[in-house]
């Protein structure tokens, strides 16, 4: 039987004595949030279900729009603040998602300095998001090329599983599949001490690292917000 999210028993009883304890109709959206994605499949899809596996009640006071738009660094960024400028509404934050690939040190260093610029948050992974994937299970500071992520994936999966595995770039179940036999917590951890082992804004060169770890913390902690 799949596991739920690993949050805190205290939260999620206050959750549930709001939800009881508070009509539905005098709630009110609190924070608008916009996630932008450079894949059209593979991170959308993963943070939807991250999304939706957050505790009753929290979707009702916090939008989260997740948009897959196929564009990359630059023109993701740009992406972003075009949807942030023509919303009806405030995003208090917004945050675009994209790797490192193949795309040149200059567009990729360029994505991240533009969107610190304009107050735009990064989850950005070097090589791919599937760096993201592999830290549940081990801490990884080699660097990677994208041509091995799905190898080192599979192996680790089978190994863990003992059943044979093969990874879908744009599989909508990795999820729940790393929720089942994989650690958020360490996988948190460890981009954390990637992250901070880079001390320079030569980003390219920081094979392997990825700061989606923070978007997923930003996420999971809304459940710790006050209703």
């Amino acid at each position: 039987m799949a596991r739920k999210a690993k949050i805190d028993n205290a939260i999620l009883k206050r959750l549930t004595r709001d939800e009881k304890s508070r009509p539905v109709a005098t709630r009110e959206i609190r924070k608008y949030f916009l996630i932008v994605c450079e894949g059209e499949k593979t991170e959308p899809n993963y943070f939807e279900a991250l999304k939706n596996d957050l505790p009753v009640g929290v979707l009702s006071v916090f939008n989260i729009d997740i948009d897959g738009t196929g564009k990359n660094t630059t023109s993701l960024v740009d992406h972003a603040l075009r949807m942030k400028d023509k919303a009806s509404f405030h995003y208090d934050e917004v945050w675009a998602v994209f790797d490192r690939d193949s795309f040149s040190p200059t567009q990729f260093n360029t994505a991240i300095t533009k969107a610190a610029a304009n107050k735009i948050k990064t989850a950005w992974s070097n090589e791919a998001f599937e760096l993201w994937y592999l830290l549940h299970f081990n801490y990884h500071d080699s660097a990677i090329s994208r041509k091995q992520y799905k190898a080192i994936l599979e192996r680790e999966i089978i190994r863990i599983t003992g059943k044979n595995f093969s990874y879908r770039k744009n599989d909508p179940a990795m999820y729940q599949l790393l929720k089942e036999i994989g650690n958020m917590q360490n996988a948190i951890r460890y981009a954390h001490r990637l992250h901070k082992s880079r001390n320079d804004q030569r980003y390219d060169t920081h094979n392997p690292c990825t700061t989606v770890y923070l978007l997923v913390k930003k996420l999971c902690a809304l459940c710790t917000e006050k209703f």
